[in-house]
């Protein structure tokens, strides 16, 4: 049976708290462009929030694969 690490047993206790707030940050950026634009293209918003996301999170994974954050 392999057991989890004190680091390991905490971030899975806030899992759920991560992925909702993540959820929430792009339905705001998704309100934010409904406001902001007039029938606006949900769709293509959607995409382009996501490309955002996903880049930068490309970048936050590079800078942990290089040990930015070993001594956080």
């Amino acid at each position: 049976m392999n057991k989890l690490s004190m680091t390991q047993k905490e971030i899975m206790e806030r899992k759920e708290t991560i992925e909702t707030e993540l959820e929430e940050l792009f339905q705001a950026h998704m309100r934010i462009t409904d406001w902001d634009v007039p029938e606006a293209d949900d769709q293509k918003a959607a995409e382009m929030i996501l490309g955002i996301f996903e880049s930068k999170l490309a970048q936050i994974r590079k800078d942990v694969v290089d040990g930015a954050y070993k001594y956080f």
